[in-house]
């Protein structure tokens, strides 16, 4: 096999279970509920905090893939997710589930990894397209969605968390041995100098960027399901499988919106997204009674995030070549934290006012924000070459 040509599909693949095993919890939340009494925010925390360590180490293990490599990284850490699965399954109470959903928070590093991975084996003039392919693995959470809660349903709970190993055995196999190795750095930076890409203001540009759009991925593909059921009546598995057309959507999107980067300029791009979500987000928020309004916006936010995780990772290796790993795992972490905090918000919203359309507001605002900020900071720029003004 030609490890180079299956470092993609592999990449991906890897991606993608690590993704079903760091949503794991969403499509469950609401049977751990009934289980053990839970309010809405216990329910929100439960399924927000694997989101935790998932972001926040992004950056160490984007700075580590590019000196070690991502085979080897890539390798070590689908070996651990083994642990807190088997551990989550055993789980007899709320807090050691919260104590083994912390762990399986890791497998959300798995996207630094995977898109430094892939950035540095793939051509510049290709990257747009490459990583936004790479980026389907964001496809997991739909895996989990649709899966979780029949596998639970048929095996019981303990099955779902145990069944995933599966999975993630067969692409460590794939990971260690089909992937090849990235070369090494021609000098080893320490992590002072990998860190250095934190006094560049569009390193902080792009994380508040991926922190609205894939924060909204992320925070919709963990939260939508308790939602339908709190706002509709629908049963998991409806409301899991209607979650999984969501994250579908958004992750069909994704390469779309790297491809277009690549074609018309990433900055036009983030232009339509954010205009797009903060209409989305409007409609929602006034219209949530009525589940088709409710389906229509959640598809057009689908669209807009996917569209705009491609088009700011787009920009990251083109903004900043030589320390691709460390802004892809500082991005990727605020990306990650963007889908922490919504969950929980709209768990405490829910419990005092009654509504979550306070929360949905949030979000217009915050779109809006980005909007506003991507004409002022790329819009006159726009036909420059990206890396003139990544300092």
């Amino acid at each position: 096999m030609n490890k180079q040509k299956a470092l993609l599909p592999i990449t991906t693949l890897a991606m993608t279970f690590s993704f079903a095993v760091w949503a794991v919890f969403s499509p469950l939340a609401s049977t751990f509920q009934e289980m053990y009494g839970l309010t809405s925010t216990q329910k929100s925390i439960l399924v927000a905090i694997p989101v935790l360590l998932g972001s926040v180490m992004r950056l160490p293990l984007g700075i580590w893939t590019d000196r070690i490599g991502g085979r080897r990284l890539f390798s070590l850490l689908l070996l651990f997710l083994i642990v807190p699965l088997i551990g989550a399954g055993f789980a007899d109470s709320y807090a050691m589930l919260m104590f083994w959903a912390f762990f399986i928070g890791m497998a959300g590093t798995s996207f630094a990894i995977s898109v430094t991975f892939v950035s540095r084996l793939t051509p510049p003039e290709k990257q747009g397209t490459a990583l936004g392919i790479n980026a389907m693995g964001n496809f997991g959470t739909a895996v989990a969605s649709f899966s979780v809660p029949s596998i639970a349903a048929a095996f019981g709970v303990s099955w779902a968390f145990w069944g995933m190993i599966i999975p993630i055995v067969i692409m460590l196999i794939l990971v260690w041995f089909f992937t090849p190795d990235m070369p090494k750095p021609k000098q080893q930076k320490t992590m002072r100098e990998s860190l250095s890409v934190l006094k560049y203001k569009h390193t902080w540009t792009l994380s508040l960027f991926y922190f609205v759009t894939f924060g909204a991925f992320v925070a919709f593909g963990i939260y939508l399901p308790s939602l339908l059921v709190d706002l509709y009546g629908l049963t998991p598995v409806d409301a899991g499988m209607r979650a999984a057309g969501f994250t579908v959507l958004a992750t069909l999107a994704r390469p779309i919106g790297g491809n277009l980067g690549d074609k018309i300029g990433a900055e036009r791009v983030l232009t339509f997204v954010y205009a797009g979500m903060t209409i989305g987000a409007l409609t929602i928020a006034f219209g949530m009674e009525n589940i088709w309004i409710m389906t229509v916006s959640c598809l057009l936010l689908a669209v807009m995030s996917g569209l705009g995780n491609g088009a700011v990772f787009k920009l990251v290796p083109q903004l900043f070549p030589a320390e691709t790993g460390a802004v892809t795992g500082l991005v990727g972490a605020w990306g990650g934290l963007g889908g922490f905090f919504p969950p929980i918000l709209m768990g405490i919203i829910k419990d005092v006012t009654g509504s979550y359309v306070l929360g949905f507001m949030l979000l217009s605002l915050f779109t809006l924000i980005c909007f506003l900020l991507n004409r002022i900071v790329f819009g006159k720029k726009a036909g420059e070459p990206a890396n003139r003004y990544a300092s």
